[in-house]
């Protein structure tokens, strides 16, 4: 029977709880108006749980900076909400990254797309006219 490392699936199973839940306080209780459709993608906490890296997305990358700014001084909101709905030894101190994996994935698809239709028409045989 295989050993399973359980201090990597209990941070796992952390991490995941914290992404659940600053979600929903980001949705139902943060009021500042710079912060508006935020999607969590991820958070990674450090194995000691002292610091979080929580990865967002938005559709709103116009107001990027101002989203930023809205998460950083909301911050410490959030962590004392956090801590009363999570029960940790150490409470992680938040930092809010912008994930642009799914704008990169996206651009990606696009080139993808462009150069399979280029590849078609190369492909599509020659016809003459009568």
């Amino acid at each position: 029977m295989k050993k399973h490392n359980r201090g990597f699936q209990r941070s796992d199973r952390v991490a995941e709880q914290v992404r659940r839940d600053l979600s929903d306080l980001i949705r139902t209780e943060l009021k500042d108006p710079r912060v508006g459709m935020v999607s969590l993608t991820e958070v990674e906490l450090t194995p000691d749980y002292a610091h979080a890296k929580v990865y967002f997305t938005t559709l709103n990358d116009a107001h990027l900076d101002e989203i930023q700014k809205g998460l950083k001084r909301a911050s410490g909101f959030l962590r004392r909400e956090l801590g009363r709905r999570i029960h940790i030894h150490t409470l992680p101190e938040l930092h809010f990254i912008y994930d642009s994996s799914l704008e990169r994935g996206m651009s990606l698809s696009q080139l993808i797309d462009e150069a399979n239709a280029r590849s078609a028409e190369d492909a599509e045989p020659e016809q003459t006219k009568d």
